[in-house]
């Protein structure tokens, strides 16, 4: 019946020129039109959600708003139109247009001042997240319209009131806080208290079979929704995961001068959730695992809970206080909640080296993007919110926190404060632009704001640098020059601060360096007793690609063990590593290196950095024949080190290298008796993910009874979610080439890519190197589907999509299958071409050099 009408409504104006249609996606020109027009904006939605997970949610929305004349109105709802059963304007019903994911009111039904639009519809399914037993909202960056029609921007902010409808025995949580609980035949009503103003990108509700644990901080409420069904690991992590919130809910309100701005406090653990952490304001989500840690957690895992716990936290007020007009900002929530984070987290760990920290979490992943072909600049042109996701990465997560470092630096820390404090005051459940805080920061320094920013901030890439070193004739320095050059041909230049590492015995000298130009001379060089290194990377501050000198590369290559400072070390290792991608650094060099190395190591940061690069020379850079003969002195180096651990932390580090690197018929029969529970390992305590982890690696090595392993393991796993999980993951873990195709097979259809993690797992096991000749068949199918891939997944999916696709292969047929469906796709869009080449360039480096 509303087609008919639909068909009606257009008919009756066919006598004049429609008005230009709104287009598909969220439009910045379609934006910029409600966003000019709309005020005092507010929700009133009601969600009934089913026991079955196959029946429909039923949806109602009132959509308040003041307009200063009558005009259309554009709503976002990106579902076919028979989802929508009724519309309303002020009470009458009517039939709307329909057209390109969106709801158009036309001008002659509405008028100036409060109007009143009500929806009655079937929710879609695509940002609900769905399990047979709970369910959680993902609306990020602009995934509301799959949901429930809504004007889907960033800069439009409204009050929302909420109710939800849902089975008895249900939890429910939400922006707002609980107001009313009440249950009916079988179902229970919860309403919800309004909020202050949130963009639709975090509002959010989550319902579900969950337990709740609550705790009492500073006079707050705290509240903890899980479904972990292992009473000793809740009882772990429960009070550390508490003390984690206050102490950052501490940390930021003095920071800000703020006080908390949402009301209540509650944070859920969802099992395999897409994203490590998402900051709706008053009910942080969370990926389960990262948070409910196992007695094995590494010290990199309690890091990174901290960081995360921190960095969500963060969000509170940069991004959900504040947020940016347009997702062209999106790196502005992203760089502050980063940022904050690293400077949260000290005060928790003071055994920690935290500039080592901050060092080995941003620059490496950093990197990994803007030394490709693919890198993004920070801060992008957007026509269309249609690709938003593709904004996300390493660049505004990693590489944006290094960059507010160095202008931190230039403005000063107080002064930088004192500006931060402003912005978020001046904005305060408002939109604001990178721009707006540039004019809050330029007057608080002599450098020009707005200049440095056009190399950080608005353009793509890293500088590269060459280090020069002269001596005099009585064999002292006579000069250290750093030379910095734009490696796109741009002529750009990246002022920045640097310390100059100089090595001696049993000392590293730092020498302060501010680069401005092409070519710097480090003065406090000058007459310098010959060193044994030069690493313009000292103190984990210079960002680039540092190219190092024969020398320089020769001592790190044979003595990186005798620098006495972490901190060096550990730039030292990242500048290594760049120079083997460089072809500047052979990969068994690097290797023998760090095998050399590890047992001197430490700093367990540093040695579970080494440990990683360990595995990926190991795998992408070693052909299979060299692997083979390696593996034996590799794993008895690895269980030498397992062995000589300190801590249980220690420990795990070096049992999971030796898991992900294992190959000899010895070593397979080894990790066989520790997942068979014969054999325990002194110090290490084994949980359920560990043993998870353990039968899927057997399998895809094929050891005896692999099969026999994997289904016991599905068996003798308790928790409902990751027992589904593995059941899933299985099929691609299966040594039958068949079944592994018909694995990949099911990712045609977008109902088996929901559970994203877990497509992941899939694809990382189809594509493991042991199975690279047959896992070739994947590579143009998995291209194939990229662009449904980003239109359907999540933000993160499309380059996880294929990094999982891609890590297993080092073949040049691999790289070529790359080259070839970017030479067949000419028109490609420029983001996704992007993501291929960031994912594909290690691939090409190995292949291709």
């Amino acid at each position: 019946m509303l087609g008919f009408m639909v068909a009606l409504t257009l008919l009756g104006v066919a006598d004049s020129p429609p008005p230009p249609g709104p287009g598909p996606g969220v439009s910045d020109a379609l934006a910029r039109e409600r966003a000019a027009a709309i005020r005092g904006l507010t929700y009133e939605l009601s969600f009934t959600i089913p026991a079955s997970r196959e029946a429909a949610v039923r949806g109602r929305s009132v959509v308040r708003f003041t307009l200063e004349k009558p005009q259309r109105v554009v709503f976002d709802f990106a579902q076919p139109a028979d989802r929508i059963a009724a519309v309303r304007v002020g009470g009458e019903a009517i039939a709307p247009v329909v057209a390109d994911g969106h709801i158009v009111i036309p001008a002659e039904m509405t008028k100036a001042g409060r109007n009143e639009v009500a929806f009655e519809f079937t929710a879609g399914d695509d940002a609900l997240n769905r399990n047979d037993e709970f369910l959680y909202t993902l609306f990020v960056p602009a995934r509301a319209r799959l949901t429930f029609p809504c004007f889907d921007q960033p800069d439009l902010k409204a009050r929302y009131r909420l109710t939800l409808v849902t089975p008895e025995g249900w939890q429910a949580v939400a922006n707002g806080a609980e107001m009313t609980r009440t249950t009916s035949a079988g179902a229970v009503t919860t309403t919800f208290r309004e909020t202050p103003p949130l963009p639709t990108y975090l509002f959010a509700f989550v319902a579900g079979r969950f337990s709740v644990e609550t705790a009492q901080r500073d006079g707050r409420t705290l509240r903890m929704f899980h479904r972990e069904t292992d009473a000793a690991r809740v009882a772990r992590n429960r009070e550390v995961l508490f003390d984690l919130h206050a102490r950052a809910l501490e940390w930021l309100e003095d920071y800000t001068d703020i006080d908390y701005p949402w009301g209540k406090f509650d944070f859920v653990l969802i099992p395999s959730f897409q994203f490590g952490g998402m900051e709706h304001a008053g009910a942080i989500l969370y990926n389960a695992s990262g948070l409910m840690l196992d007695e094995s957690a590494t010290q990199n895992q309690l890091l990174e809970r901290a960081s995360v716990i921190a960095h969500e936290t963060a969000h509170m007020w940069f991004g959900d206080l504040v947020t940016m007009r347009w997702f062209n900002d999106v790196w502005m929530k992203e760089v502050f909640a980063n940022f904050m984070a690293a400077k949260i987290v000290n005060p928790s760990f003071p055994q920690v080296n935290h500039d080592l920290r901050f060092l080995l979490a941003h620059y490496p992943a950093a990197y990994q993007v803007d030394r490709t072909a693919g890198t993004n600049a920070i801060r992008q042109e957007l026509a269309n919110l249609d690709e938003a996701g593709q904004m996300y990465g390493p660049i505004i997560y990693q590489k944006a926190p290094i960059v507010m470092r160095q202008l931190e630096l230039i403005v000063g820390p107080r002064r930088f404060r004192a500006g931060l404090r402003e912005y978020l005051k001046r904005y305060a459940y408002g939109n604001a632009t990178w721009l707006d805080l540039v004019r809050i920061l330029d007057p608080r320094t002599s450098e020009n704001i707005a200049d440095w920013s056009k190399a950080w901030v608005e353009d793509r890439g890293r500088p590269e640098f060459t280090t020069t070193v002269q001596f005099n004739d009585r064999g002292r320095l006579e000069s250290v020059t750093i030379t910095q050059r734009d490696p796109m041909g741009r002529g750009l230049v990246w002022p920045q601060r640097m310390r100059a590492a100089l090595g001696y015995p049993g000392s590293v000298r730092e020498l302060p360096v501010y680069v401005t130009g092409t070519e710097t001379r480090v003065r406090e060089a000058r007459g310098l007793p010959p060193p044994q290194f030069v690493l313009p990377a000292g103190g984990g501050l210079a960002y680039g690609l540092f190219i190092l000198d024969e020398g320089s590369r020769d001592y790190l290559l044979q003595h990186i063990e005798d620098v006495p400072d972490p901190l060096t070390r550990g730039a030292a290792w990242v500048t290594l590593w760049d120079n083997l991608l460089e072809s500047r650094v052979a990969a068994p060099r690097l290797l023998d290196a760090a095998i050399r190395a590890l047992p001197r190591e430490t700093d367990e940061q540093n040695a579970q950095r080494v440990l990683s690069y360990v595995t990926r020379l190991f795998w992408r850079f070693l052909p299979p024949g060299e692997r083979t003969a390696r593996a034996p002195a590799l794993e008895a180096a690895l269980r030498a080190g397992l062995e000589r651990g300190r801590t249980q932390s220690e420990k795990a580090a070096w049992f999971n290298a030796y898991r992900d690197v294992v190959l000899t018929p010895d070593g397979v029969a080894w990790l066989t008796r520790v997942w068979k529970r014969e054999e325990p390992i002194p110090g290490l305590r084994l949980a359920e993910p560990d043993e998870i982890a353990i039968a899927m690696e057997l399998a895809v090595r094929e050891a005896p009874d692999w099969d026999a392993i994997l289904k016991a393991q599905i068996e003798r796993t308790q928790n409902p979610d990751r027992k589904a999980r593995l059941a899933f993951v299985a099929p691609a873990l299966s040594a039958d080439p068949a079944v592994r195709e018909r694995a990949f097979a099911r990712f045609q259809f977008v109902e088996n890519r929901r559970r994203e993690p877990w497509v992941l797992d899939s694809l990382r096991y189809l594509n493991h190197p042991l199975r690279e000749t047959h896992a070739l068949k994947f590579v143009r199918p998995a291209l194939d589907l990229l662009r449904e891939i980003q239109q359907t997944g999540d933000i993160f999916f499309p380059s996880r999509w294929l990094e999982s696709t891609l890590s297993g292969h080092r073949s040049r047929e691999a790289a070529r299958t790359v080259r070839e469906f970017l030479a067949g796709h000419p028109q490609y869009p420029q983001r996704l071409t992007w993501t291929i080449l960031t994912q594909a360039d290690e691939l090409f480096r190995v292949a291709e050099g």
